[in-house]
C-alpha cells in the first residue's frame, strides 16, 4: 500500500510537469556564456517554444541551426520584430547593446525580458519606462534574478515582520577588466538592498580602490554598510548579508543558505549568556541540498534564474504571476547607482 502511494505521488508529479505547456512563440536575442549556462537550460526544462535565436555573426547563426534544427537563426532583429507570431522576446546580449535592443522591442509592443543591466544610465531607464507605457508592451522585465531566489523571498517575508536594526553586506570578487563593475556586478547587491529595505539615502560613499567601494546607506527603517570590491579573488568570491533585528540575526550566504540566530535575553540589563554556559542556537531557514539532484537543489534554482524565467513566461501567457522586477520597480536601484557615480566623480 505504501509503495502504491509513492508511485501515485511520483506519477502525479510527472503529469503536473507535462501539463505545463506554453502557447506563445518566443525569440531569444543573444547566445553568450551566461545565456547558455543559466537561461537556455531553464527554457529547455520548461518547454518554452523558441522560434528564433538572433546573433550578430552569420557563422554563429549557421552553427545554431545545425545544433538546434527546430530554431531559426538570424542576424536581423527586424525579422523577429516583423513576425506577428512572436509576442515575447528574451534578450541577453552585450550590456552596451541592451538599451538599443530593448528600445526597438518596446516600440514593437512585444513583451520583453532583458538581462541586467537593461541600460547604462537613469535617463535611459526612464526612456524605456516611457516606451513601455507609450507602446503598451504587456510585460517589461529585467533579469535581476536575486529577487526571485528562494532564500531572498523568505528573508523578505521574515523581515517584513521584524524590528530592523542594521545590516552588513559584502560582495567581493576578483578583477573585472571586461566591463563596468558598478553596472555589471554591483547592480545585484545594490538592487538586493533596495528590494529588501526600501529606497536608500547615501550617508557615506568612498571609492577605496579602482572598482571598489565602501558605502553606508540609510533606508526608511534600517542603516547598512556595504563593501563592494573587485580587489579579492574569483576562486573564493563572497556574497554575504547579515541583518540584525531586535529578536536575532539573519545570515544569508551566497544565496545558498539562510540562517537565523536568536539574540540572548537579558536579566536586569545583563546578557543571560554571560551568566551561565550558553549554547548558540542557529535555525537553518533555507539551504541548498548538495546531495540530492533535484530541481530545488540546482544552483540555477537557488540563485533565482529558474523562478525569474518561469515568472516571465507565465506572466506573458496571462497566468497569475507577480513580476518582482518590472522595469519600473528598479528605478530606485538606478537612482542609487547614479548617486554613487556622482560621488565617485567628486
Amino acid at each position: 500500500m505504501i509503495q502504491e502511494m509513492i508511485n501515485r505521488y511520483k506519477r502525479m508529479r510527472t503529469e503536473s510537469y507535462l501539463r505545463q505547456t506554453y502557447q506563445h512563440q518566443y525569440a531569444f536575442v543573444g547566445m553568450g556564456q551566461h545565456a547558455l549556462t543559466n537561461l537556455y537550460p531553464v527554457l529547455h526544462y520548461l518547454g518554452v517554444p523558441l522560434k528564433y535565436i538572433c546573433v550578430t555573426s552569420e557563422r554563429k547563426a549557421q552553427l545554431i541551426e545545425r545544433k538546434f534544427p527546430d530554431v531559426k537563426a538570424t542576424t536581423s532583429l527586424d525579422t523577429i520584430l516583423k513576425d506577428d507570431a512572436i509576442k515575447d522576446i528574451f534578450v541577453s546580449a552585450s550590456p552596451s547593446s541592451h538599451f538599443s535592443i530593448a528600445s526597438q522591442i518596446l516600440r514593437s509592443g512585444k513583451s520583453l525580458f532583458i538581462e541586467k543591466p537593461p541600460c547604462q544610465t537613469l535617463e535611459e531607464l526612464d526612456t524605456l519606462i516611457d516606451l513601455q507605457r507609450l507602446y503598451g508592451s504587456p510585460v517589461a522585465m529585467v533579469g535581476l534574478q536575486k529577487r526571485y531566489a528562494p532564500a531572498v523571498q523568505l528573508l523578505k517575508k521574515r523581515l517584513s515582520k521584524a524590528h530592523l536594526v542594521s545590516y552588513d553586506l559584502h560582495y567581493l570578487t576578483g578583477a573585472y577588466p571586461e566591463g563596468d563593475a558598478l553596472l555589471d556586478l554591483y547592480i545585484h547587491p545594490l538592487d538586493l538592498v533596495c528590494f529588501l529595505f526600501g529606497k536608500p539615502y547615501i550617508l557615506v560613499c568612498r571609492q577605496v580602490a579602482k572598482g571598489s567601494y565602501i558605502l553606508m546607506l540609510q533606508h526608511p527603517h534600517i542603516v547598512g554598510t556595504l563593501e563592494l570590491s573587485t580587489s579579492y579573488t574569483w576562486i573564493a568570491a563572497e556574497e554575504t548579508l547579515k541583518v540584525c533585528t531586535k529578536s536575532g540575526i539573519y545570515h544569508l550566504s551566497q544565496m545558498e543558505e539562510l540562517t537565523f540566530t536568536p539574540i540572548s535575553s537579558t536579566a536586569f540589563g545583563i546578557p543571560v549568556e554571560k551568566l551561565h554556559t550558553h549554547h548558540e542556537t542557529k535555525e537553518i531557514l533555507c539551504q541548498r541540498n548538495n546531495f540530492t539532484p533535484t530541481l530545488a537543489s540546482n544552483q540555477i534554482y537557488s540563485q533565482g534564474y529558474f523562478n525569474e524565467m518561469e515568472t516571465f513566461v507565465n506572466a506573458v501567457e496571462g497566468r497569475n504571476y507577480t513580476v518582482a522586477t518590472d522595469i519600473k520597480t528598479i528605478r530606485g536601484t538606478y537612482q542609487l547607482i547614479d548617486e554613487i557615480q556622482t560621488n565617485k566623480s567628486r
